[in-house]
C-alpha cells in the first residue's frame, strides 16, 4: 500500500488506501468489512487528518501517530499467532508423548519417551497415533486463531483462481525448489520414520502395500498439506497482510519453518512456505499453496521409494530423478515467464509507512510470546539434531 494522501495530501486512511486490485472482489469486500470494524482490536483501520490534533490533559495538543497504531496492531496479532504456535509445540512435544505413554500404560502396543523423537510398537498403533496427533496440533491452534481474530471465512481464504498461469509457474518452481532443498539432506522428517518402519518390517517390497502405510501416506501428503496451509495461509495471513503482502509472506513462512523444529528441515520448510504463500497471492487461490506442499511431499516420498529398490542402482536412479525434476521445474518456470513477459504481473499488494519492513519484523518477533516460542522451537530442533 502506498500512503498517498487525499484532500491536499492531509488525509490518511489505511483501509481505503490499501491496494485491493490484486485479489477478487468477493474476498476484498469481506476483508474490507472486517478491517473497518471499530470494535475489532486486530484490525489496522487507522485514520488521520494531518491538520487535526487531540487535546490530552497535562500534555496539550497531540497528533495521532500512525507508527504507534501500526506497532500496537502488529503486537496484538503476533500475540495470537505466538499463542497458536505455542499450542502447536506443546501438543507436538509434550501432550503427544503423554498421550502415547497413557496408551502404553493401558496395554496398547505403542511406546515412546520424552527424550525420543519417534514412536515404537505396532504399525496400526503408530499410524493411528500419528494421525490423531497431526490433527490435534493443527486443528486446536487454528480454532484458537479463528476464535480470536473473528475473521469471516470469505476473508480468511483466497478461493478464486484468477491467474492459472501463475499457479502452474508456482508448481513448477516448487519442483525445482524441492530438488535443490533435497541435496543437503534428503530425508529427515517424521514421515521418513514411518516409511522406514514399514520398510524394515520386511525386505520384500510387498511390505509397502500394507493398508496402514497407504492410510498414513494419504493423510501426510494430502490431509496434512491441506490443514497446514489453511492454518498458515488463513486468518493469520489475512491479518498480517494489512501491513503488506510481503510482510505476511515472511512472517508466516518463518512460523512454518520454526514449527518444523528441525535444523536440517528449516531451509526447505522456509523456502516451500514462501513459494506457497507467494503463489497463492499471485494466482488468487489457496489451492496453489496446498498443491505446493503436496508436490513437495510427493517428491520426498518418491525419493524414499527409490531408495527402497535395488541397492546397486538406487543411488543412480535417485540422482537422475532429482536432476530430471529440477530441469522440468526450471524449464516450466522459464517458459511461462517468457510467454507472460508482456502481461501485468503486479499481483502483490505493498505497504509503505514510517516504519520500515525490517523494523516491523523486529516488532513482530519481539511480541510476546513469540520469542519464547522461537526459543522452544530452536531447543527442540537442537535436541533432534543431537538424537
Amino acid at each position: 500500500m502506498q500512503l498517498t494522501d487525499t484532500s491536499e495530501k492531509n488525509i490518511i486512511n489505511v483501509v481505503e488506501q490499501f491496494d485491493y486490485s490484486t485479489q477478487d472482489d468477493g474476498y476484498n469486500q469481506s476483508f474490507i468489512k472486517w478491517r473497518k470494524n471499530k470494535d475489532n482490536p486486530y484490525s489496522f483501520n487507522f485514520k488521520m487528518d494531518r491538520r487535526e490534533s487531540v487535546f490530552v490533559d497535562g500534555k496539550g495538543f497531540e497528533s495521532k501517530s500512525l507508527p504507534t497504531a501500526e506497532r500496537n496492531c502488529v503486537i496484538k496479532i503476533m500475540n495470537v499467532a505466538g499463542i497458536a504456535m505455542l499450542m502447536w509445540v506443546v501438543i507436538d512435544n509434550i501432550i503427544s508423548k503423554a498421550v502415547i505413554s497413557l496408551f502404553s500404560f493401558l496395554g496398547f502396543d505403542i511406546h515412546t519417551s520424552f527424550f525420543s523423537t519417534g514412536f515404537y510398537g505396532g504399525d496400526v498403533e503408530i499410524v493411528t497415533s500419528l494421525i490423531l496427533i497431526g490433527l490435534m496440533k493443527v486443528i486446536l491452534p487454528a480454532w484458537y486463531v479463528h476464535w480470536k481474530l473473528k475473521m469471516p471465512l470469505k476473508a480468511q481464504y483466497m478461493t478464486r483462481l484468477r491467474h492459472s498461469s501463475d499457479m502452474i509457474a508456482t508448481l513448477c518452481m516448487s519442483l525445482a525448489a524441492s530438488a535443490v532443498t533435497s541435496l543437503p539432506n534428503i530425508y529427515t522428517n517424521r514421515t521418513r520414520q514411518v516409511f522406514n518402519y514399514f520398510r524394515e518390517i520386511d525386505a520384500d517390497a510387498t511390505a509397502w502395500d500394507q493398508q496402514q502405510f497407504i492410510i498414513y501416506a494419504i493423510f501426510d501428503i494430502v490431509v496434512v498439506s491441506v490443514m497446514s496451509e489453511l492454518f498458515f495461509r488463513g486468518a493469520i495471513f489475512g491479518a498480517l497482510r494489512q501491513f503488506g503482502d510481503l510482510f505476511a509472506v515472511v512472517v508466516t513462512s518463518m512460523m512454518s519453518a520454526l514449527l518444523v523444529q528441525d535444523v536440517r528441515e528449516f531451509p526447505a520448510a522456509l523456502l516451500m512456505s514462501a513459494i506457497a504463500a507467494a503463489g497463492m497471492l499471485r494466482s488468487g487461490s489457496i489451492l496453489t499453496a496446498v498443491y505446493v506442499q503436496i508436490i513437495f511431499k510427493l517428491y520426498r516420498m518418491a525419493l524414499i521409494l527409490l531408495e527402497s529398490t535395488s541397492v546397486d542402482s538406487a543411488f543412480l536412479k535417485r540422482n537422475i530423478f532429482i536432476l530430471a525434476v529440477f530441469i522440468f521445474g526450471v524449464a516450466g518456470v522459464s517458459l511461462l515467464y517468457i510467454l507472460g513477459k508482456k502481461k501485468n504481473h503486479h499481483r502483490i499488494a505493498s505497504y509503505k509507512s514510517e516504519i520500515t519492513m525490517w523494523q516491523r519484523l523486529v516488532i513482530a518477533f519481539r511480541s510476546y510470546p513469540v520469542p519464547a516460542v522461537v526459543g522452544v522451537c530452536v531447543m527442540a530442533a537442537l535436541i533432534k539434531l543431537i538424537l
